[in-house]
């Protein structure tokens, strides 16, 4: 069997049509039962209360001519038929028309009619052989019942009053469901619409295109919704211009060694290199190259590595401030090299619990990139460590006094690939790596990492990690 489809707006107008339609026939239903069944108790109170009435004539005047003409008066002026007998078993003789005796009233009405009590009943009545609602009332001497008043109305007639009123009723209830069913289509392609916007911009989304937006004209929970796609649309995009970028950094990166490499061994391969000083220094190119293919792959395994959430950490107490100075030691024949002057100030009494192997990495390539950065001949690196006690933090700053970096350009620092050198040479700047390990590094350590810098004046890397402190 073929399942059948619904949108959320048909289910929604269904549910709600089908509400308001149940609503209206159980109203009209119930109005109907009350009105029938107030007309007809008013009805019975109308008959009981004429009944009386002329009981109590009986009981002033007896079956006299005169009492049984205001008897007929009164059945003239009521919609209802009135008459009295002397005997309830006999009352053929006393009815305008042709019937059987039969008795009027049962054995059972007879005892309570004798006990004083007025007897109703509604149905139907084969005497008559029609449905009618009737009253009759007791004309009792002492504890003898010497006749009664009976009083009848056709249900005919009450079920004629009633149909006026019925299609009222009926005709109120179909224009209120069909402006209801109006009112609920419109509310409800009202409520959907943002829906249906919201799943066309998802579509787009999933087709690649996160530049189109929801437009947010309510503040409930569909309004979130789409602040939440909106949202989402504009990180996936920028996701996919990361991701776009990073390919295209890595091909970058990996175009040149390969380049290199390939180039050189073509030459030696087909001899256009002969001399042995000349192979000799193509043969130090391709494993220049190669080497920086290498490190490359290096830095990008380690930032898969610590970017994921299962990375293991090896903690152990960690006197940071030995470590900074070891990793200086590695820099110093470089700094001499290039002419700069090293400015060391730590605190002995840094420690920390962390992963040697990834802080030492830390420090060594806020140094290299600080080092990179430092003028020919005027260079002046500063390192300093410090605590934070207020804080209960240790503080690495890494300071150079280089050309500074533009303020538009310090929020994306850390980014894979990303270097201020938009050229990509290699005076400047690495791969574009070393500062996202440090990065995710230091997020490991639940530390926090920054970059402070001025045009013309230098830049200070800041790394803060939790000071231990023993109990």
């Amino acid at each position: 069997m073929k399942r059948i489809s619904l949108k959320l707006n048909q289910k929604l107008w269904l549910l709600v049509s089908s509400g308001v339609i149940f609503t209206v026939l159980v109203t009209y239903a119930l109005t109907q039962y009350l009105y029938e069944k107030l007309y007809v108790q008013n009805i019975g109170a109308s008959l009981t209360y004429q009944g009386e009435r002329i009981a109590k004539m009986y009981e002033r005047e007896g079956f006299t001519p005169a009492f049984r003409a205001t008897v007929d008066r009164i059945n003239e002026a009521s919609e209802a038929e009135i008459f009295v007998t002397e005997n309830p078993r006999q009352l053929g003789a006393c009815l305008p028309f042709e019937v059987e005796y039969d008795a009027l009233i049962t054995e059972e009405e007879r005892s309570r009619l004798v006990a004083g009590y007025t007897v109703s009943k509604v149905g139907y009545e084969g005497r008559f052989g029609r449905q009618i609602m009737a009253v009759i009332v007791p004309l009792l001497d002492g504890k003898r019942l010497e006749g009664i008043v009976y009083l009848y109305l056709p249900l005919a007639s009450i079920t004629e009053a009633v149909s006026e009123v019925r299609d009222v009723i009926l005709v109120s209830s179909l224009v209120f469901v069909l402006f209801s069913l109006y009112i609920v289509r419109h509310l409800v392609n009202r409520m959907t619409r943002p829906l249906r916007q919201m799943e066309h911009a998802a579509s787009r989304m999933a087709l690649g295109n996160f530049k189109e937006k929801f437009a947010v004209t309510s503040e409930d929970e569909v309004g979130n919704l789409g602040l939440a796609l909106n949202h989402m649309a504009s990180a996936l995009e920028q996701v996919d211009a990361q991701r776009r970028e990073f390919l295209a950094n890595i091909s970058h990166e990996l175009r040149t060694p390969l380049s290199y490499i390939k180039g050189y061994s073509e030459a030696i391969i087909e001899g256009v290199a002969d001399a042995p000083e000349q192979r000799e220094r193509y043969l130090h190119l391709i494993h220049r190259e190669a080497g920086r293919m290498e490190r490359l792959v290096h830095d990008l395994l380690d930032l898969a590595q610590l970017e994921g959430s299962s990375y293991p950490l090896r903690i152990t107490l960690l006197p940071l401030g030995q470590l900074v100075e070891d990793t200086l030691e590695k820099f110093r024949p470089f700094i001499a090299e290039k002419g700069a002057v090293l400015t060391v100030d730590i605190d002995p009494d840094a420690i920390i619990l962390g992963d040697e192997d990834r802080l030492e990495q830390v420090v060594h390539n806020l140094c290299d990139n600080a080092l990179r950065h430092l003028p020919e001949k005027e260079g002046v690196l500063l390192v300093r460590l410090h605590i934070d006690r207020s804080a209960g933090q240790c503080v690495l700053a890494v300071t150079d006094n280089g050309c500074g970096i533009p303020p538009e350009e310090v929020s994306r620092l850390g980014e894979r690939f990303y270097r201020v050198d938009k050229a990509r040479t290699r005076k400047h700047g690495g791969s574009g790596l070393g500062l996202s390990i440090v990065k995710q590094i230091v997020h490991l350590h639940k530390g926090t990492f920054a970059i402070e810098s001025k045009r013309k004046e230098g830049t200070t890397a800041i790394v803060r990690l939790p000071l231990y402190e023993d109990e």
